[in-house]
C-alpha cells in the first residue's frame, strides 16, 4: 500500500505547477465554446452531443462519443465556471488515483517492493502524459485509464475467486455471488471507460489476456489448447462474456454514432487521404515505432502531430524504414521469448528458481510465493467442518507470474489499447497523438520493470547491481525533471505553440499568430500567419486569418485577395464569405455582395468539423443580405431573408440584432404592431441591447406613447452613457416633441462624445439647426465636413448654415465644392444663386458666372 501512496503523490507533486495554467489547445473548443456545458442546456443532450458538441449522428461529427468526459466538464462549470485551476485541479486528482491503480497492479505482477514503485515512478513521471494531464482535454485518457484499471483490478478479483478445476460437481463457481459481482464490475467499468473514451472497451481484451497468461500461465503456443478441454469451463465462460460484452458495447457504440465512420481532412491524417498503397503501408507500419520511441526517449513532444510534422514515407529507400524494421524484429524476439519451453529460468521479484514443468518449483527453499492479491483478500484454504480437510474448491494462494507471463501481458497492455490508433481496422484522424498513448504507457512501465528485474537476477556482481538500480532511478529522476519542464510549456497557449515551431511549423505558427492577435499585437500576428502560410501555402484558416487581421487594419483590398484565397482552399468556409460580403457592400460593390452572401447561404453544413461555427457564418450572411435589402427598400425580400435566416440560426447564435432589424423593416411596411412584436422579441433576447431600446422607443413615439418611449431613450443612455447615438436618438425624439432647448443639450452632448462618427456629428448638427442653434450648427456641420470632406451633402449643409450666418464668401466656396463633387444638385444650384443674389446687392465679390 506504500508503493501505491508514493507514487500517488509523485504524480501529485509533478503536476502542481499547471495548476496556474490557462486553457490551451483543444480547450477552448471542448470547454469554452461547448454549449453542453452551459446550465441552460439540457444535460441529456451530453449523451447525443460528441465530444466538441456536435450531434453524433451529423455527417461532420467527429464521433467522439465521451459523455461520461463532458458531464465531468459540466460540473466543472457548475462549479467554477470558467476558471481553469478547477479543471486542472480534477485532472491532477485523476492522474495520482490512476497511478496509485496502476502501482496496485504493478504489485499483483511483480510482487511488491523496489519493482512496483519502479513501475508505478516511471507512469508517474512520464513526460508523454503531459498532454493527457497539464491539456484539460486530455481528462478523457485519464477518466478512461481510471476505469480501465478498475476493471481490469475487478476482473483480477474475480480470478482470484473462481474455483479452479478440479474433478467433482463442487467445482462449478457459477453459485458464488461474490464471483459474479466481480465480473459484473468489470463489465460495468468496462463499459464506463469506453464513455469516458473509446479506447477504454480495450480492458476487456487485456482482462482477457490477464486470464489466459496470468492467471493460468500459460505460452502463447498453449493459449488457443486451452478453450478446447473441458476442465477450463470457468475460463471459456469468463472470457466468452468478456468477449459479449465487448461485442454488445461495440454494436451499441456504432449503432449510437448513426452507423457512419467520422471524416477527417487530409491534413489530420495524410496518409489516409495517400492514392499510393505503397506510402500508406509504410507509413502506418512506421507509426508504432515512432509512438513506441515517444515512450523510449520523450525528448521531443508536440502539441499536434497534424499535416507534415511526420513526413510521409514514400519509398522502401527512406531510412526511417529502418526504425520500423527494428521494432518488429524486437517484437518477434519478445514472442520467441514466450514460446520458448517451460523448462527454464524464472525470476520471481527478484528472485531466482527453476521450473520444471510439472507445477513444481524451488525457491530457496520455498515452494511457492503467497499471491499479494490474496493476502491482502484474507482469503485463506477453507477447512472442511467435518474432518478439518481442505474444501478444494476455496481460493489458494498462488504464486506470483513468472517473467514471460508478465511480458506477454506487458505487451498486450501495451499494444491492445494502442490498436485503435494503428489505423489497421479505420482511419483515425490523428498521426500521432501523445495523449493516447496514456493506457498503452502502462505496459510500457510494466515491460520495463519486469526486463529490469530479470536483468538484476541474471546480475551477479553487487556493484553491477547497485549501478542498474541507479540507473532506473536515474531514469525517473530525468523523466520527472522533463515532465516538469514540458508542463511549463503547458502554461499557455503562446508558450505551447512556440514550442510546437520545430515539430509542426505550419499549425504552431498558425496558432501563436491567433494568440498574438488576441493580445493586440498585429504586426507580430501577421509575421506568424505569413510563416505558417510560408510552410503550408493552402491552409484555409491561416489565409482566412490573415485576411480578418488586414481587414481589421483597414487594409481591405488585400484582405479581400486571402479570403478570396481561403474559398479557393476550402469552398465551404463561409465565414470567408461572410467578410468577403461585407467588404464588397462597403466599398458599394453591392450586387457581387448580394451574390457572395447567397452562395454563403446555400452551402450545406454536411461532412464538416465544426457546423455550429458553420451555421452562424451562414446565419450572418443572411442578416447582411437581408440589411442589404432593406437598406436598398425592398422590404418583403429583406424579411424572406431574415426568416430564412432564423430557420438556419444554430443554437448558440445571439438573435437580438435579427430580431430588432425585422422589426425594421415591419416599421418600414408600416405593419407597426407586427414591428413591436420583434423590438420585444429582441429586448427578451437581451434585455440590454441597446439598439433595440432605441428602435422601440422611436415606434412607441410614432404610436403616441411618448412617456413610455421616453423611458426606453432613457434606458438606452443608462446602459451605456458613453454612447453618443443614445443621446443623439433621445435628442431627436424631443425635437419632435418640441422640447427645443433639451433637444439642443442631447445634440452636442452626442457630438461631444463621438467626435469622430460623421453620421452622429452630422445628425447633431442637423438637431442643432432645428432647434435654433446655429452658431452650434455650423460648427458641427464643419466637423462633420471635415470627416468627409468628398460628401457633397456635408458641404452643401456647411454652406448653408454659412449662409444663415451672413459668412457668404466661406458658404459661397462651400457650395462650389459641393458642386464640383454633384453638379446637378438642384438644392445647392438654387441656394448658391440666392447667395450670389445677396453677395451682389452688398457689392461683395462672387466666383459665379
Amino acid at each position: 500500500m506504500i508503493a501505491e501512496l508514493v507514487c500517488s503523490a509523485v504524480a501529485l507533486v509533478l503536476y502542481l505547477n499547471t495548476l496556474g495554467a490557462d486553457f490551451c489547445y483543444d480547450d477552448s473548443r471542448a470547454i469554452k465554446s461547448n454549449q453542453d456545458l452551459l446550465p441552460e442546456t439540457p444535460w441529456t443532450n451530453i449523451f447525443y452531443n460528441d465530444f466538441w458538441g456536435t450531434l453524433l449522428t451529423h455527417s461532420g461529427s467527429h464521433k467522439s462519443y465521451r459523455p461520461l468526459c463532458t458531464l465531468s466538464f459540466r460540473l466543472n462549470h457548475a462549479l467554477g465556471g470558467l476558471e481553469p485551476w478547477g479543471y486542472h485541479l480534477v485532472n491532477i486528482s485523476l492522474h495520482a488515483v490512476v497511478t496509485g491503480l496502476f502501482a496496485r497492479l504493478s504489485r499483483l505482477l511483480l510482487g511488491g517492493g523496489r519493482w512496483t514503485l519502479a513501475a508505478g515512478l516511471l507512469f508517474a513521471s512520464h513526460p508523454v502524459h503531459t498532454e493527457a494531464v497539464a491539456g484539460v482535454v486530455g481528462r478523457a485518457d485519464l477518466g478512461a485509464g481510471l476505469f480501465f484499471l478498475l476493471s481490469l483490478l475487478c476482473y483480477v478479483r474475480h480470478c482470484a475467486l473462481r474455483p479452479g478445476p478440479a474433478p467433482g460437481p463442487s467445482r462449478c463457481w457459477l453459485w458464488l455471488p461474490r464471483c459474479w459481482a466481480w465480473l459484473l464490475g468489470t463489465l460495468a467499468c468496462a463499459g464506463c471507460s469506453m464513455l469516458w473514451k473509446e479506447q477504454g472497451v480495450t480492458t476487456l481484451a487485456v482482462s482477457a489476456a490477464y486470464d489466459v497468461f496470468v492467471f493460468h500461465r500459460l505460452k502463447l503456443r498453449q493459449a488457443l489448447g486451452l478453450f478446447f478441454k473441458r476442465k477450463n469451463g470457468g475460463l471459456l465462460l469468463s472470457v466468452s462474456l468478456l468477449a459479449s460484452w465487448g461485442a454488445i458495447l461495440l454494436g451499441l457504440r456504432l449503432y449510437w454514432m448513426g452507423n457512419k465512420p467520422p471524416n477527417f481532412s487530409n491534413s489530420d491524417n495524410p496518409a489516409a487521404d495517400s492514392s499510393s498503397l505503397l506510402t500508406r503501408a509504410l507509413t502506418f507500419l512506421y507509426l508504432p515505432a515512432a509512438n513506441l520511441w515517444l515512450l523510449l526517449c520523450p525528448n521531443t513532444l508536440s502539441f499536434d502531430w497534424s499535416m507534415d510534422a511526420l513526413p510521409l514515407l514514400r519509398t522502401v529507400s527512406d531510412w526511417r524504414n529502418l526504425h520500423s524494421v527494428a521494432f518488429y524484429l524486437g517484437l518477434a524476439a519478445l514472442a520467441r521469448f514466450c514460446l520458448r519451453s517451460p523448462a527454464k529460468l524464472r525470476e520471481t521479484n527478484g528472485k531466482a528458481y527453476i521450473s520444471n514443468g510439472n507445477g513444481k518449483s524451488s525457491t530457496n527453499g520455498h515452494g511457492y510465493h503467497p499471491d499479494p492479491e490474496q493476502a491482502d483478500s484474507g482469503l485463506e484454504p477453507a477447512k472442511s467442518a467435518e474432518n478439518g480437510t481442505r474444501n478444494h474448491y476455496a481460493p489458494k494462494p498462488r504464486p506470483l507470474p513468472d517473467t514471460e507471463a508478465v511480458v506477454v501481458f506487458s505487451l498486450g497492455l501495451m499494444a491492445v489499447p494502442f490498436l485503435p490508433a494503428t489505423n489497421l481496422f479505420f482511419y483515425v484522424g490523428f498521426v500521432i497523438a501523445e495523449r493516447v498513448l496514456y493506457i498503452p504507457s502502462m505496459g510500457f512501465c510494466l515491460l520495463v520493470a519486469v526486463g529490469t528485474r530479470a536483468l538484476f537476477v541474471r546480475l551477479r556482481s553487487r556493484t553491477s547491481r547497485t549501478a542498474l538500480l541507479y540507473g532506473t532511478a536515474a531514469l525517473v529522476l530525468l523523466y520527472g525533471i522533463k515532465t516538469v519542464l514540458r508542463n511549463q510549456d503547458w502554461h499557455n497557449e503562446e508558450m505551447l505553440y512556440r514550442s510546437g515551431i520545430t515539430v509542426n511549423p505550419a499549425k504552431a505558427w498558425g496558432n501563436l499568430g491567433n494568440v498574438l492577435k488576441n493580445q493586440g499585437k498585429m504586426a507580430e500576428a501577421e509575421r506568424a500567419y505569413r510563416n505558417a502560410l510560408y510552410y503550408r501555402s493552402n491552409m484555409a484558416d491561416m489565409l482566412y486569418n490573415l485576411g480578418l487581421l488586414l481587414q481589421e487594419g483597414s487594409q481591405l483590398s488585400e484582405a479581400l485577395h486571402y479570403y478570396k484565397l481561403a474559398i479557393g482552399s476550402r469552398p465551404t468556409l463561409a465565414s470567408a464569405y461572410l467578410n468577403t460580403g461585407i467588404i464588397l457592400m462597403n466599398q458599394g460593390r453591392l450586387d457581387e455582395a448580394k451574390r457572395t452572401f447567397l452562395t454563403c447561404a446555400n452551402i450545406p453544413d454536411e461532412n464538416l468539423k465544426d457546423p455550429h461555427a458553420h451555421r452562424s457564418s451562414v446565419t450572418s450572411c443572411l442578416y447582411n443580405l437581408g440589411k442589404l435589402l432593406h437598406e436598398q427598400g425592398h422590404q418583403e425580400e429583406a424579411l424572406s431573408v431574415y426568416k430564412e435566416a432564423m430557420q438556419k440560426m444554430p443554437r448558440q447564435f445571439a438573435p437580438q440584432s435579427l430580431y430588432n432589424m425585422m422589426g425594421e423593416a415591419y416599421i418600414r411596411l408600416n405593419r407597426l404592431q407586427e414591428a413591436g412584436h420583434w423590438y420585444r422579441e429582441s429586448l427578451r433576447a437581451k434585455p440590454d441591447h441597446i439598439p433595440a431600446h432605441l428602435t422601440y422607443g422611436k415606434l412607441l413615439a410614432m404610436m403616441g406613447q411618448k412617456t413610455e418611449a421616453e423611458q426606453y431613450f432613457l434606458k438606452a443612455i443608462s446602459l451605456d452613457p458613453t454612447k453618443g447615438s443614445c443621446y443623439m436618438h433621445y435628442g431627436q425624439f424631443l425635437l419632435e416633441d418640441s422640447r427645443l432647448q433639451e433637444a439642443a443639450e442631447m445634440a452636442e452632448k452626442a457630438a461631444r462624445l463621438e467626435s469622430g462618427e460623421f453620421d452622429v456629428v452630422f445628425n447633431a448638427a442637423h438637431m442643432l439647426r432645428q432647434a435654433g442653434l446655429n452658431d452650434a450648427a455650423e460648427k458641427y456641420y464643419g466637423v462633420a465636413a471635415s470627416l468627409r470632406p468628398d460628401y457633397p451633402a456635408a458641404l452643401m449643409n456647411l454652406g448653408a448654415i454659412l449662409h444663415l450666418n451672413g459668412k457668404l464668401p466661406r458658404a459661397e466656396a462651400n457650395y462650389l465644392r459641393a458642386l464640383q463633387l454633384k453638379p446637378d444638385d438642384v438644392i445647392t444650384q438654387s441656394n448658391l444663386r440666392k447667395l450670389w443674389n445677396i453677395m451682389e446687392k452688398q457689392g461683395l465679390k462672387t466666383m459665379g458666372p
